[in-house]
């Protein structure tokens, strides 16, 4: 039965993912009343520790694995205890050709680096112009990453302050791969750059919407430098500390309250019937999700409708390994090759082939993938048994794989299908099957799950399984947005004024960030006046 006397309270927030926990701190830290609605029983959304196998002492970040964007202005300001480990091999990348030979890239020894690709590409140069290709969108990186914990700034203004018009045009107006082209001659060397394009983006090297240069330049910026962290304890450890943070601030966390309705007054209707009234709402799921929850509130449909249509474009695999499988390249030691991003079959003419193949409706073969182990630089995701045993665990993320592969089909028949394509991918590169390397559980089963868009949207309720809520936007205002809400300068905004987006789906959204949600707490505490 609908509650009759609603709680009432400053701010409601949609969904308990890490956005809305960091919204729900800073929220609370600051005075108000505020409540978090998640639909599961237990907060985190994407980014959650979880053990995949009964019997089996390894908890895994099952959905988002590295950290990145994360500002260390959060961390201070609501108190984190969060620990972030940096990888000292950036990427290994076996000529899909000759898997025998492969590019090294040790962050601690460019001598070695620059051997591994004359090695692998038979040119001498090429190490330095991918270092150059590197060094210069450093200057992005260092200008950008400051403004996204800021209210918005002009196109115009960002790039006069960039103050290098090529750069701009080719990160900006041009696809990337034109610049990718441009910087680097061998083919192994441009698909390692385009990949930070292509995660969890369907796209060419040319796409001319040019969603693969957004995709990169957010892979490309994070901390200032672009790199990429591992969290110790796992993803996990994260949301629950922002949890902690909430909570400690007076936050009330509710699980297994799932939103049946919002309406832009601010009345929210769970399934039960229970009602929660608030000043503002604060949505943590996708723009398209809101969409449907505005108009169950009685919304205008159209006025609430996302305009952007979500689409994810990947599979992830975890696993288990009782070790590390061996290598074709006898150079490289495991341990390096696995302790940062191991690219598999990402050649540039190989993801847009694999682009052509899932546009026409098949599985890409080979599947561009890359994998890495958390537990090699970060051993506490495992118990002391199975590290004694020498397992290790690995996690596999295939790109150009849109939901419409998974969409409409038998959901189990799907999975096993890219599972193998994936098996296919990583055995086509290693000296033995991954097979005869992973891990059993207790009750004999192998010790690997993939997940893939249709599972996120099952279990995440995360529309075509798109891990970004939408289309990535461009980290600044055209010059000719409106900006004269406090909504519109935080790039929370949607057609509703008090309704704000907190979650991936806010402009400067996607990846484990807290930027989304810190940016609609700011515009929030501006709008209530604390």
């Amino acid at each position: 039965m609908p509650s009759a006397s609603p709680s009432l309270y400053d701010v409601a927030i949609v969904g308990g993912g890490h956005n809305a926990l960091v919204a729900a701190a800073y929220l609370a830290r600051a005075g108000c009343s505020v409540v978090v609605l998640e639909r599961l029983d237990a907060v985190g959304g994407a980014a959650v520790s979880e053990r995949p196998w009964p019997g089996v002492d390894a908890r895994l970040s099952r959905y988002s694995y590295l950290v990145s964007l994360l500002p260390r202005t959060i961390i201070d300001d609501l108190g984190l205890d969060i620990r972030l480990r940096r990888r000292r091999y950036s990427s290994f990348t076996p000529d899909p050709a000759d898997p025998a030979r492969g590019i090294l890239v040790d962050t601690q020894d460019a001598a070695a680096t620059a051997a591994s690709f004359q090695r692998t590409t038979g040119d001498r140069h090429e190490a330095d112009r991918f270092a150059t290709f590197y060094d210069r969108v450093g200057p992005v990186a260092k200008l950008l990453f400051p403004t996204v914990t800021a209210p918005l700034a002009r196109r115009s203004d960002v790039r006069r302050a960039l103050g290098d018009d090529a750069l701009w045009a080719d990160l900006v107006e041009r696809p990337l791969g034109e610049m990718v082209r441009g910087a680097l001659a061998t083919d192994i060397a441009r698909g390692i750059a385009l990949t930070d394009g292509l995660i969890g983006t369907f796209a060419t090297a040319d796409e001319p919407s040019l969603r693969q240069n957004r995709c990169f330049l957010y892979h490309v910026i994070g901390g200032g430098t672009g790199d990429w962290d591992v969290p110790v304890g796992g993803m996990g450890m994260v949301t629950g500390e922002l949890a902690r943070a909430a909570r400690e601030a007076g936050a009330v966390l509710r699980t297994g309250a799932e939103v049946a309705s919002v309406s832009p007054d601010g009345e929210v209707v769970l399934a039960d019937g229970e009602q929660v009234r608030a000043r503002l709402v604060l949505s943590g799921v996708g723009p398209a999700v809101l969409g449907d929850l505005l108009s169950a509130g009685g919304a205008d449909a159209a006025a609430s409708a996302s305009a952007a249509t979500p689409e994810g474009a990947q599979v992830k695999v975890n696993m288990l390994l009782r070790r590390l499988p061996r290598l074709r390249d006898t150079d490289v030691a495991p341990e390096a090759a696995f302790a940062g991003t191991f690219h598999i079959n990402e050649t540039m003419p190989q993801l847009d082939a694999a682009y052509a193949t899932a546009a026409a409706g098949g599985i890409p073969d080979p599947l561009p993938a890359e994998i890495y182990c958390h537990s090699l630089t970060d051993p506490s995701i495992i118990g002391p048994e199975l590290r004694a045993e020498g397992a290790q665990t690995l996690t596999l993320f295939g790109l150009q794989v849109p939901h419409s592969l998974a969409a409409g089909g038998d959901p189990a028949r799907v999975r096993a299908d890219l599972l193998a394509a994936a098996q296919r991918s990583l055995d086509a590169v290693l000296a033995e099957p991954i097979a005869e390397c992973v891990y059993e559980a207790p009750d004999g089963s192998p010790c690997i799950e993939a997940r893939t868009t249709a599972d996120l949207e099952d279990s995440l309720a995360m529309r075509a399984g798109d891990i970004f809520h939408g289309p990535l936007s461009w980290p600044w205002a055209e010059d000719d947005a409106p900006l004269a809400s406090p909504a519109e300068r935080w790039g929370v905004a949607t057609k509703h004024p008090t309704v704000l987006v907190c979650g991936s789906g806010a402009q400067r959204g996607g990846a484990v960030s807290g930027i989304g949600g810190h940016n609609a707490a700011m515009a929030a505490l501006e709008m209530l006046g604390a």
